[in-house]
């Protein structure tokens, strides 16, 4: 079967120990497509002379400029992969990390790739005011009508208006994983789904 042939879907890994930045590392060093939501803080001083270049922790610019990654969702990784490749992840993995089953256990749970685009767009979008919710956390935010942002740096991002903070945000989940909520977006920015 050719490379392109090859049908790839997200999946979450749970992550354990604090591993993370090591997982991300050896996936990627099995040449798999992985996603770890951070933000980054720039590192000043005499941490620039401690930063290690083989770590996926940090990012280099220049001999003076260097970013921290810093995990906005902690001990959560997602990775691309075909249905065989990440049974050969799981056993990669195994001890540090385990791969979300869906409601039946039957089978790796699939992220669907619009649900993964668009949060993804949103997480990286550097947009002030980003707040990163667990699945657990979300039933208690009050559920409003599903939009999509019409304009701005967000446009084309579609969730749902929900309170959060005596705020109406814009929430926008992987469902059953993880939310991102942005600040708030006026309505005329906003279209009803």
């Amino acid at each position: 079967m050719e490379e392109q042939d090859i049908k790839r879907h997200w999946y979450a890994l749970k992550v354990f120990y604090n591993k993370v930045f090591d997982i991300e590392k050896a996936l990627r060093k099995e040449q798999l497509e992985v996603y770890f939501p951070t933000r980054k803080e720039q590192v000043r001083g005499s941490g620039l002379s401690r930063v290690d270049d083989t770590s996926t922790r940090y990012e280099r610019i220049s001999d003076k400029v260097v970013f921290r990654r810093i995990p906005v969702v902690n001990s959560l990784l997602f990775v691309r992969a075909a249905e065989e490749e990440i049974k050969r992840v799981q056993t990669l993995v195994y001890g540090y990390a385990l791969v979300y089953y869906n409601a039946e256990r039957s089978a790796p749970a699939v992220i669907p790739d619009k649900e993964m685009a668009i949060f993804r767009m949103v997480a990286e979008s550097g947009a002030d005011g980003l707040q990163f919710f667990s699945d657990e956390s979300i039933v208690n935010f009050r559920q409003g009508n599903k939009v999509r942002v019409t304009a701005g740096p967000l446009k084309g991002a579609e969730g749902y208006i929900k309170r959060i903070k005596r705020d109406r945000r814009l929430l926008v989940a992987i469902e059953g994983f993880v939310a991102v909520a942005t600040s708030y977006i006026p309505p005329e920015m906003l279209e009803v789904i």
